[in-house]
């Protein structure tokens, strides 16, 4: 399993997931999931992975490859026009990548991926998309301006309750610690290092890349202060007396 987020702040695009891949209780491996294209000065694409190892990197690796393919043959990555346009490539690669993985005449779903997609491309503010296997996909919105895949549910009611557009990086960043964490010690099918892209409203240039290892010092006092921080606010709700 997997855990990835993205949130759209009004400044930001910030990317954040996990590297564990669960194939079994005796095959636990590191595999990246989190890719990066860019132009610069033209534009910017992160893309996400959650699902069946062998399809998202089919997924990519046809991606990387189409990129780098003649115009005239195919508009690949870095030429289509628009994120739109990004996202319903990587939907169309997608599909092609779970059918080939598929027994002939049966169903897909053990090859089945979901990713995300966010970035800018110049003339067009920046823009999140949440990619199914079906090829499909939705955007981010002012209702919805984050996105999860994989192993979603424990994480998602910190984000719920903390997230503002308007955040800085720093706030943000913290709120996806605390999401990451207790995931990790709910889940042991998530686990660390965690990868993040922080990408900079109209720079149009990659922006911050890096890595937060097992053992990192930040991450380690945010998970130690959160678990003090919820202790002492169970201090402080209201007590049930009990009947009788």
């Amino acid at each position: 399993m997997t855990y990835c987020v993205a949130l759209k702040l009004d400044q930001h695009l910030i990317c954040m997931s996990d590297t564990r891949t669960n194939a079994g209780i005796d095959n636990v491996s590191k595999f990246r999931k989190l890719f990066t294209w860019t132009v610069p000065d033209e534009r910017v694409i992160t893309l996400m992975t959650a699902g069946n190892l062998a399809t998202t990197q089919t997924v990519v690796s046809l991606l990387e490859e189409r990129s780098l393919a003649p115009e005239e043959r195919n508009p690949g990555l870095l030429r289509v026009p628009t994120l739109f346009q990004a996202a319903r490539l990587i939907g169309e690669t997608l599909k092609e990548a779970i059918a080939a993985h598929a027994p002939k005449g049966g169903k897909g779903d053990k090859f089945s991926a979901t990713l995300i997609l966010s970035g800018q491309i110049k003339g067009v503010g920046p823009r999140l998309f949440m990619i199914y296997p079906e090829g499909n996909f939705v955007e981010a919105s002012a209702e919805t301006p984050f996105f999860q895949i994989g192993e979603t549910k424990y994480g998602r009611p910190i984000i719920l309750r903390g997230f503002d557009p308007a955040m800085s990086v720093e706030d943000a960043l913290r709120l996806l610690c605390v999401s990451f964490d207790s995931t990790l010690k709910a889940n042991l099918s998530v686990g660390m290092p965690l990868d993040v892209h922080v990408y900079d409203k109209d720079s149009l240039t990659l922006g911050h890349r890096f890595r937060i290892e097992k053992d990192d010092p930040v991450f380690d006092e945010i998970s130690s202060s959160w678990g003090d921080a919820l202790k002492t606010a169970l201090e402080g709700l209201p007590r049930y007396n009990l009947p009788g």
